[in-house]
């Protein structure tokens, strides 16, 4: 279970807004990897005073705090959002029909310890590793 945003925002020292509030909502409520844009289409839903530039602001906020992260998933440089998660828990991309899920495995450890062992004078802060294919359902029509 996630924190609600006053929890959240309060935790981290920073001001409860109705545009954070509405954003953080977005995010918890969805399994999907969203656009910034797609965030705000959901938020002006609800509340039609919070505009684009408000969820941006959020989004690098939660970012910001550690709270969300932003990913590319794909080949293009789109920004996707979702809430936090550790790195080991890494995306499997369908390249057909776009579904995006999390996968947990120690792959990720892996290429830490190697980098961390290997190349020392480089020290990984963070890991986004996307694989691309086909899910299941795609792989079978």
């Amino acid at each position: 279970m996630t924190d609600d945003a006053e929890t959240v925002l309060r935790r981290h020292g920073q001001r409860v807004t109705g545009a954070r509030v509405a954003v953080w909502d977005v995010l918890c409520s969805t399994q999907d990897h969203l656009t910034a844009e797609a965030v705000a289409e959901r938020v002006v839903a609800v509340d039609k005073s919070i505009n684009l530039a408000s969820v941006y602001r959020s989004l690098s906020l939660f970012e910001e705090i550690g709270e969300v992260r932003q990913s590319h998933l794909g080949s293009d440089r789109t920004a996707y959002w979702e809430i936090g998660h550790p790195d080991e828990h890494f995306h499997l991309v369908c390249r057909n029909c776009g579904l995006v899920t999390h996968h947990e495995g120690s792959l990720v450890q892996q290429i830490v310890d190697h980098l961390t062992e290997d190349h020392h004078a480089f020290v990984p802060e963070r890991v986004e590793l996307t694989v691309t294919g086909l899910c299941h359902n795609c792989a079978h029509d």
